[in-house]
Order: C-alpha cells, then structure tokens, then sequence
C-alpha cells in the first residue's frame, strides 16, 4: 500500500510553494485508486485576490491539486524518473458543486481508469466531509524535463 508524504511528493513533483497543491497521498486500491489531501488554510496566497471579504478556494486550482495527485501517484506506481516532468492532456467534465473555503480539508479521490501509450486518464473527485465539491476527468502523460 502507497502512503506518501510531503517529503516523497516533492521528489515526484516539481511544483513548489505556492503552487504544491498537495499534502498527502495514500493508495486505496493497488494500482487503482488513491487519495489525496490538501489542508486549505486563510494563508493561502490566492485568497488574497479571491477574495479577500469572502475567501474561495478557485476551481481551477482544486482541478490542478487533482492533477497533482493523479501525477505524484502516475510517478510512483511507474518509478517515472526525475528526469521527466507531468504534463496535462485534457480536462473534461469539471463540475464544481460547492465553494471550498478556508479551515476545509480537501480530498482528491482519483481512480485510475485507463493507461496507455504513455497517456494516464483519471476519474477524479474532490471532497470536503462527505460533500462533494468538485469532479473532472483528467489525462496527463510525462515528458523529457
């Protein structure tokens, strides 16, 4: 089972402060399915602009988080090299249901539907409590750095 902290995601990532969307990863289903998590907190640098009497987390970046885990995840179960760097392919299907607000723990649920020639496609869900706050398709595939 796949459990992975902030430390190992940085060595599958490239994306840093401010722009690592993900805290930690725990495989649910060997090959399948994996969680993600993301603690939303007032200091994130985007709720200054958005905004700043009623802070939400954007919808594009609870996609991105999502893509970040699929990629962490992609990385891990395939030992991809450091040498080569996650690049989306498509969004489809993105719906976002309710806002994400500061305090809220965030849980990215990506299921893993199909691999091939190098092109990852993922089912994802996003999470606060037991409400679900955003979901989209994802492809993604790695390329030389």
């Amino acid at each position: 089972m796949l459990v992975m902290n902030i430390q190992q995601i940085m060595k599958v990532l490239p994306h840093r402060y401010p722009f690592l969307l993900v805290d930690r990863l725990e495989e649910v289903e060997e090959g399948v399915k994996v969680f993600g998590y993301k603690n939303v907190t007032i200091n994130e640098p985007f709720f200054q602009g958005h905004f700043p009497d009623h802070p939400i987390m954007p919808g594009v970046l609870i996609i991105e988080a999502m893509a970040q885990v699929g990629g962490a995840y992609a990385s891990a179960i395939d030992s991809i090299g450091d040498d080569r760097v996650t690049y989306f392919a498509s969004i489809d299907k993105a719906r976002f249901r309710k806002p994400v607000l500061p305090g809220d723990v965030l849980r990215l649920e990506l299921e893993l539907l199909s691999k091939r020639r190098g092109i990852y496609q993922f089912s994802g869900k996003a999470y606060v409590g037991e409400t679900l706050v955003a979901q989209a398709n994802l492809k993604a595939t790695f390329a030389d750095k």
